[in-house]
């Protein structure tokens, strides 16, 4: 895995890190229309819409959601096409997890040409 690969599963995590942007995208995802403001947001998950403005935000960053504007709302959705590269980097930590370094090393300091790891 690249380390721009590591990069964007680390922030996925630490965007994941808090149950209402969990339950955010519990919602989105599972959404026949997958449009939502952050008004009616706010009120399925119980927060203030300043709250929900805020989980969106860094779920945006991490381009998880993706929002667009329609009249005077803006209305938001998931992004598939992004879960599923996070997914493959998750794959390939998990896989990278059962190779042991054919030399022994330690995966920070191995300098072999054919390490499966780079």
């Amino acid at each position: 895995m690249s380390d721009k690969g590591i990069d964007e599963v680390i922030e996925f995590f630490k965007a994941l890190g808090d149950l209402s942007r969990l339950r955010l995208i519990r919602i989105l995802a599972s959404s026949e229309e997958n449009l939502y403001c952050v008004a009616d947001l706010a009120k399925k998950l119980g927060i203030t819409q300043p709250a929900v403005s805020q989980h969106l935000k860094v779920l945006r960053h991490i381009g998880v959601v993706s929002s667009s504007k329609m009249g005077f709302r803006v209305y938001y959705r998931i992004n598939r096409d992004v879960l599923t590269g996070l997914r493959g980097n998750m794959d390939a930590l998990c896989k990278s997890s059962d190779i042991p370094c054919p030399k022994g090393e330690v995966c920070e300091t191995c300098t072999g040409a054919f390490c499966p790891m780079k």
